[in-house]
């Protein structure tokens, strides 16, 4: 998938529904650009891509019956013109496409005669090298049947023989909203998998969320003329962007020549007795991301792990609950983080309530991050939760602990994972950081920011609790609680891929001095 720069502006890491789409080639079109200049534009550039990417060779190109389709026409005719050997098809009647799906089809047509239009079956794509998909892009709002969902399938075996794919704005049969696929009228997953993607104007959040970032293999953004002023619009106007240094760089805490420890914030970690690996992370990383000060909370069984964990960091002891709830209301205190490795006894998980109660004694401006094992201690009581949270909480569960919160049949569980992200964050009052290889970050007032630029080596243990560290390192240090899951995800992710294969958690905390170093030297 192709990554925006790292500094482009946020109007250039913009995500867009479909619907939201549709109002920019909507405002674009009444503000002079015509429509089949648009067209023309988007089969240019896939034809563009495919000519880039691909030794010359036989192609078929597979059209809809929509505007999608028109864009195929396109592509069909440039690369015809530039000597690739091009098979058309269309799935539908030549006669009853309409608007600039028609006229792009009559460019081909007056070149190449309606003999050249062929019956879409799968015998078309016998010895094609590449396959151009542009069956149904965003358009599709039903399930697959038919020659429809034939075609699909044939495409598939066409690959496995070693034909490459090239989607046009969206493999067919991708929700181009959901990343989820459409399906087909017998309940199955049906998708197009394409080694390539080209979409226009800005990418769609099904781009990134999967299992349709998968399916989309390698995505191409291209420009067809779309001004960019017509974000500005108000049915265009995004609230939704894939995550990037843009989106928080302004927020980023800044070192100043007259700064102290305390002023630089103090962060406090909540040790477990057991699992003392989750909490030692996550002081760490909280270190890494700037807090002046760290201070472990331990219990008496590992308060000599943590004592001898690191030089840095100051270990209190937790010798009971109103012992615990004192060092939260430490003025000095300025962001907490509860939960990870924290224990799931009784006795652990009534401490975690306690805490949580304290902290949103606190008020708005107290930093709480919430992670691991305080889902267990508010399992299916997400409500008992939202009392305690105020302006500056970030919850960062992944799937199991999402579910394992709000409980089985809650409201917020139902739809796509964006959807209940912001219902979550909605519902909590509070930023939800939705971990996965496609991070989703909500705010309360539909915000979101999608983080997809983290590698497979994230998947191992205490990952998640470097994520929290971070995301309590900037708290602490004033930021807000949706700029700091911003930048805590992107940090995360982007630590990985400076470290490489063979990372550890520890390796992640470790890289990020570096990043920050770039980031605030560009700002």
């Amino acid at each position: 998938m192709s990554a925006p720069a790292s500094h482009a502006r946020p109007d250039a890491v913009a995500l867009l529904t479909v619907a939201r789409m549709r109002a920019a080639d909507a405002a674009a079109i009444a503000g002079g650009v015509p429509g089949i200049t648009l067209m023309e534009n988007a089969g240019r550039a896939v034809a563009g891509v495919v000519m880039a990417r691909y030794g010359l060779g036989p192609v078929a190109v597979l059209c809809g019956p929509g505007n999608n389709g028109g864009d195929g026409f396109v592509v069909a005719r440039h690369l015809a013109a530039a000597g690739w050997p091009v098979r058309l098809a269309l799935l539908g009647d030549l006669d009853r496409l309409v608007g600039d799906a028609a006229l792009a089809a009559a460019g081909w047509v007056e070149i190449w005669g309606r003999e050249s239009v062929l019956a879409a079956d799968p015998g078309v794509l016998t010895g094609a090298v590449v396959i151009v998909d542009a069956l149904f892009g965003v358009g599709l709002s039903r399930p697959l049947a038919g020659g429809a969902a034939d075609l699909v399938a044939a495409m598939a075996a066409a690959r496995r023989q070693g034909a490459a794919v090239v989607a046009v704005d969206v493999p067919s049969g991708l929700d181009a909203d959901t990343g989820a696929a459409v399906g087909d009228v017998a309940g199955g997953d049906v998708m197009v998998q394409a080694d390539v993607t080209v979409t226009f104007f800005r990418q769609k959040p099904g781009h990134l969320l999967l299992p349709g970032r998968l399916a989309c293999g390698a995505t191409v953004v291209a420009d067809i003329g779309i001004p960019d002023a017509v974000l500005s619009a108000p049915a265009v106007a995004p609230n939704l962007w894939q995550n990037a240094p843009a989106l928080f760089i302004g927020a980023l805490p800044r070192p100043r020549i007259d700064d102290h420890k305390y002023r630089r914030g103090h962060a406090l970690v909540l040790g477990g007795a057991v699992m003392t690996g989750a909490a030692r992370l996550a002081a760490r990383a909280a270190q890494r991301a700037g807090a002046g000060l760290v201070t472990v909370a331990s219990p008496p069984a590992a308060e000599l792990v943590y004592r001898l964990s690191s030089p840095s960091q100051i270990v209190r002891p937790l010798g009971d609950p109103a012992a615990a709830v004192g060092l939260l209301a430490d003025p000095s205190v300025t962001a907490a983080v509860l939960g990870p490795g924290a224990g799931t006894g009784e006795t652990e998980q009534a401490l975690l309530r306690a805490l949580v109660a304290a902290a949103g004694g606190r008020g708005a401006d107290f930093g709480l991050v919430l992670d691991a094992d305080i889902f267990t201690a508010f399992a299916g009581q997400a409500d008992a939760l939202k009392a305690h949270l105020g302006g500056r909480a970030v919850l960062t569960p992944h799937e199991g602990e999402f579910k394992r919160l709000f409980g089985s049949g809650h409201p917020v569980l139902m739809g796509d994972k964006l959807a209940r992200t912001r219902a979550a964050a909605r519902h909590l009052g509070a930023v939800v950081l939705l971990k996965g290889p496609d991070t989703v970050i909500a705010h309360p007032d539909g915000r979101a920011v999608i983080e997809a630029g983290g590698p497979p080596t994230l998947a191992t243990a205490g990952s998640g609790d470097v994520l929290a560290g971070l995301c309590l390192g900037l708290l602490a240090g004033g930021m807000d609680a949706f700029h700091a899951a911003m930048a805590a995800a992107w940090l995360h992710a982007q630590a990985a891929v400076r470290f490489g294969p063979g990372l550890v958690a520890e390796d992640l905390a470790e890289q990020v001095p570096a990043l920050l170093a770039a980031l605030l030297s560009a700002a």
